[in-house]
C-alpha cells in the first residue's frame, strides 16, 4: 500500500507541474476580404503630391507662360526691346513665309514615321481625338489671352500680338509626336521640337512677335497638348468600341432587300 500511495502522490505531483491547456475553439476565419489582395502583393506607396501626373503636366509650360508674362510690356531683365534688337542686328533684312509652313511640319513627322512602320503609343483614331482636343484647348485658350491683353505687334499691324499663335500651334504638335513616339526613339520629339524652335525664331525675325508671345505661345501649346493626353480615357492601344462592334449584315426591308449597318457592342 505504501508503494501505491508513494506511485500516485508522484502522478499528482506531475500533473500539477504540467502547464493547463484550454480547450478553446478555433478562430473563425475572415473572408469577407479575401479577394482584395489575393496575391497578397504590397500596398503602393502614395506619391507625394509634386510627383503626380498633373503636376509633371503643368510644370514646364507654366514655367513658360510665366516667363511670357513676366516680360510682357517691357519687363523682365531682358525685355522684349532688346530682344528685338539683338534680333534684327543678326537678321536686318531677312523676312520669309517659312514660318506659315513650318507650323504643321510636326504634324507632317508624325505622319512620316507611322507610315514608315514606327507604332505609335496609342492607335490613329485615339491620336486623332488627342490631337483634335489639344487643338480645341489651345486656340480657345490663345484667342481668349489675345483678346484680353491686346499687345502691339512689333510691326504695329495690330493688337494680337501676345501671345504667338504660331509658337503655340507648332509646340503643341510637336508634345504630340513626343508623346506618341517617346518609347522608341526620343530624337523624334526633338526632331519635332526644334522644328517648332525655329517657327518661333521666324515670328520674331519676320517682326511679328515679340520674345514674351513666343516663349508664352510654347507654353500654351505644350500645356493644351499634355491636358489633352491627361484628360482622354479611351482604351490605349486598342480598337474603339464603336468599330470594333460594327458589322454589315444584310437586310431585308419591306418592299425590297437593302444592306444594313447593325452595330452590337463589345463586351
Amino acid at each position: 500500500m505504501r508503494t501505491f500511495f508513494l506511485t500516485g502522490a508522484a502522478t499528482l505531483a506531475l500533473l500539477a507541474a504540467r502547464p493547463a491547456t484550454a480547450q478553446t475553439a478555433p478562430a473563425a476565419t475572415d473572408t469577407t476580404h479575401k479577394f482584395e489582395n489575393p496575391g497578397g502583393v504590397p500596398a503602393a506607396v502614395k506619391q507625394p503630391w509634386y510627383r503626380g501626373k498633373l503636376v509633371k503636366a503643368v510644370a514646364v509650360p507654366v514655367v513658360l507662360i510665366g516667363y511670357g508674362a513676366y516680360t510682357f510690356n517691357g519687363g523682365g531683365f531682358y525685355t522684349n526691346q532688346q530682344a528685338n534688337r539683338d534680333i534684327h542686328r543678326l537678321f536686318p533684312t531677312y523676312r520669309t513665309h517659312l514660318d506659315n509652313v513650318l507650323i504643321f511640319a510636326p504634324y507632317a513627322e508624325l505622319g512620316l514615321v507611322a507610315l514608315a512602320g514606327v507604332e505609335s503609343k496609342n492607335d490613329r483614331v485615339n491620336t486623332l481625338l488627342v490631337i483634335g482636343k489639344s487643338e480645341l484647348m489651345m486656340l480657345a485658350s490663345v484667342f481668349a489671352v489675345k483678346s484680353l491683353t491686346r499687345e502691339e505687334r512689333p510691326d504695329g499691324s495690330d493688337n494680337l500680338s501676345f501671345p504667338s499663335g504660331h509658337t503655340a500651334q507648332a509646340f503643341l504638335a510637336a508634345s504630340i509626336v513626343h508623346n506618341e513616339f517617346r518609347d522608341k526613339s526620343q530624337w523624334y520629339g526633338i526632331g519635332a521640337y526644334t522644328l517648332a524652335t525655329g517657327v518661333g525664331a521666324l515670328r520674331m525675325i519676320n517682326t511679328k512677335h515679340w520674345q514674351s508671345d513666343v516663349v508664352a505661345g510654347a507654353g500654351f501649346g505644350i500645356l493644351s497638348a499634355h491636358l489633352a493626353y491627361l484628360t482622354h480615357r479611351n482604351r490605349w492601344g486598342r480598337k474603339p468600341r464603336l468599330l470594333q462592334g460594327t458589322t454589315f449584315t444584310p437586310t431585308v426591308y419591306p418592299g425590297g432587300a437593302g444592306f444594313g449597318l447593325t452595330w452590337r457592342p463589345t463586351r
